[in-house]
């Protein structure tokens, strides 16, 4: 169903009671972000907008709203400067913004907002960072607006001021990797090891593709090169394009290479193990990342809700390469694009994946 479609739809249900009609936008509303989708919620936000009264609608306005734009057009405009490679005009507006979020949107003692996207980012948070506070939605993705203003602040040279700003973003939406990874390449540059490799062993209990695990385990690999580690960072640079290929590696590695006068050795699955121990870290996949996944699969499969299915399913089968959940996606879609990994660098994490799965 299209924009127009739900449009339609919705107001034809519309009816004298503001009550009512509050009612069921609503539903409509929490129905629209269970399935994700955006245009759906788009549709009902602005519908609720449209029958409030006008004390209601303009209280609204004040907080959704900058220099009478709302907030997710006003950080559209701030990445337009970005790509225009205007970084300098583009920080206070984004400023701007960042403080319009935490002066409004601030968390109290019974109650915070969060910028969950999507079931999986639900329920994953809620299994991994409980909280006894009443969560309510935000109206945008905070986090991703947050992490843009970080993002200038490095550009424009303020590489630590940029830490607390990406910490408040995580707090918005703590399963979301990339302000985690942008808080990784800050502390990169300013090469602080111990936090690349937290904030790294962090982010790997959220990942949630072979692409984010493969630049967790990039990352480490390029700090233990920084401070001569060779032969730790050789095994994590041989991790990451193991589950991911990226074409910046295998330069880092010819740097690696370099640097310790001799060739990286492929190392054996149990050599992998072993070295990411060092650092506190179970190669592959995190078991709880897997298990919600799996468990969204059988419960969108339950309601035969195909769509939210194939995505969770998808999701399964990267983490996993489970030969019955491919078949499954191929049922419901046997067009279905998955994820391939590079041809012939995968052998050993067949049987990664495999040791992982029997210890789940």
């Amino acid at each position: 169903m299209d924009r127009n479609d739900i449009i339609k739809e919705l107001r034809a249900k519309l009816g004298d009671s503001l009550e009512e009609n509050e009612k069921m936008l609503k539903a409509a509303g929490e129905k629209y972000a269970e399935e994700g989708n955006l245009d759906g919620i788009n549709v009902v936000g602005e519908l609720l907008l449209e029958i409030m009264p006008e004390d209601r609608k303009k209280e609204i306005e004040r907080l959704t709203h900058i220099d009478g734009m709302r907030l997710d057009e006003y950080h559209q405009k701030i990445v337009a400067l970005i790509e225009e490679k205007k970084a300098v005009q583009a920080l206070p507006l984004a400023e701007k913004l960042y403080n319009k979020i935490v002066q409004e949107y601030a968390p109290t003692e019974t109650a915070k907002f969060v910028s969950l996207r999507n079931p999986f980012e639900d329920n994953l948070c809620q299994i991994l960072f409980k909280d006894d506070k009443i969560l309510n939605r935000t109206p945008f993705d905070f986090s991703s607006f947050i992490t843009t203003y970080a993002y200038l602040l490095v550009e424009t040279g303020s590489n630590i001021d940029a830490i607390p700003v990406l910490e408040t973003a995580i707090e918005y939406n703590p399963v979301d990797v990339a302000p985690r990874f942008e808080l990784c390449e800050v502390y990169k540059l300013i090469r602080n090891k111990r936090m690349v490799i937290e904030v790294s062993r962090d982010t790997l209990k959220i990942a949630s593709s072979p692409v984010a695990i493969a630049r967790c385990y990039a990352n480490i690999g390029y700090i233990l090169t920084s401070f001569a580690d060779f032969e730790d960072a050789g095994v994590f640079y041989t991790a990451s394009i193991m589950f991911a290929p990226n074409s910046a590696v295998p330069l880092e590695m010819k740097h690696l290479s370099d640097l310790k006068g001799s060739p990286i050795m492929r190392p054996t699955h149990q050599q992998l193990i072993n070295t990411m121990k060092k650092y506190d870290i179970d190669f592959g996949p995190d078991k709880t990342v897997i298990e919600v996944c799996a468990q969204l699969s059988s419960y969108f499969l339950s309601r035969k809700d195909y769509p939210n299915a194939l995505q969770a399913l998808k999701m399964t089968y990267n983490l996993t390469r489970d030969e019955h959940v491919k078949e499954l996606i191929l049922k419901i879609d046997p067009n279905s694009p998955m994820f391939i990994p590079k041809q012939g660098a995968s052998p050993d994490q067949a049987a990664a994946n495999r040791e992982n799965i029997s210890k789940n």
